[in-house]
């Protein structure tokens, strides 16, 4: 058969204060502000995307801050930890640099033959660092966070599920994963050529508790495919096993089908082009407020209420 799904493309959160959550992901974490738009559903609210220098599907964490909301809970039915790869000669930097910030961390574990600290950012999102040295993507560096010690894009995302059974039929037999690890409670699958950037870690815990939405949750992940047609067979295949993807809708930087999987977590698959340069030279990727079309007539209301960023 031939690849449909390749990894992942993209994980969508929502957050509280529009400054703060620019400052972590920016400043501490040193990635990218690769585009600044707003929420195509609800305009008055900005769609902030973070990545590497181009915004690489698989690198891409996007964020819609609504200020002052409620916090979420970690739980079952959700992405409770998103990971990033990062070099494993840059562990005691990125223990420094959290320090710095007083940002608590926990105490480097291994977990499948890998070592990683897990935190979170200002809202509660849960964050990991995964140190490894099979992971050969560039990276971005700021300038404040040398190249050799950067984030490279991600490298897990972890399900919290009940009942994992009909989660796992669905990634192992519509959407193209392999089973290639597992660890007590924790099942790691792979799609594409494998490999960071490419890993759904499945989390069995029949005693966890429902998973509430509000400010440091994940509202969806979305995974990569190469194109319009591509992404046509997954919705056709996806039909067929009984599901219910959306029309496709167009996010100016991929083209977007949505589902609910059996535990709960929103799955999206999005198309790798046209990217997020259509609007912005690569070099001023993230400096303006790029709106779609139909909310252009209303730039002068809307830049005038929403926050102002200011990047360190």
């Amino acid at each position: 058969m031939a690849t449909l799904i390749n990894g992942l493309h993209h994980v969508t959160a929502l957050a509280g204060d529009t400054q703060r959550n620019v400052d972590f992901y920016t400043h501490v974490l040193g990635l990218r502000l690769v585009k600044k738009t707003v929420n195509f559903d609800a305009p008055d609210v900005y769609h902030l995307y973070y990545g590497d220098e181009t915004g690489s599907p698989g690198s891409i964490l996007t964020f819609f801050p609504y200020g002052n909301i409620p916090r979420g809970r970690k739980g079952a039915g959700q992405l409770t930890y998103t990971a990033f790869s990062v070099p494993v000669a840059g562990m005691q930097f990125w223990l420094d640099r959290l320090h710095q910030f007083q940002i608590a961390y926990s105490t480097p574990a291994k977990r499948l033959a890998e070592t990683f600290i897990r935190f979170e950012d200002y809202d509660g999102m849960g964050i990991e660092l995964v140190f490894n040295d099979i992971d050969k993507r560039l990276g971005y560096s700021n300038g404040q966070i040398p190249l050799e010690f950067s984030v490279r894009g991600f490298h897990t995302v972890t399900l919290d599920q009940l009942k994992p059974d009909r989660t796992v039929d669905l990634l192992t037999n519509v959407m193209q994963h392999r089973l290639v690890a597992e660890e007590a409670n924790r099942f790691r699958f792979e799609a594409g050529g494998g490999g960071p950037g490419n890993y759904v870690d499945v989390l069995v815990d029949p005693n966890s508790i429902r998973a509430l939405q509000g400010a440091g949750s994940v509202h969806h992940v979305a995974f990569s495919t190469d194109s319009d047609e591509t992404q046509l067979l997954i919705s056709q295949h996806l039909s067929d096993a009984g599901y219910v993807p959306t029309p496709v809708q167009d996010r100016n930087y991929f083209h977007s089908i949505y589902f609910r999987e059996p535990g709960g977590v929103l799955f999206e698959v999005a198309t790798n082009p046209p990217g997020f340069a259509v609007d912005e030279t690569p070099e001023s990727l993230g400096t303006g407020l790029m709106l779609p079309p139909q909310y252009e007539s209303r730039r002068t209301k809307l830049e005038a209420a929403l926050p102002t960023i200011v990047l360190s």
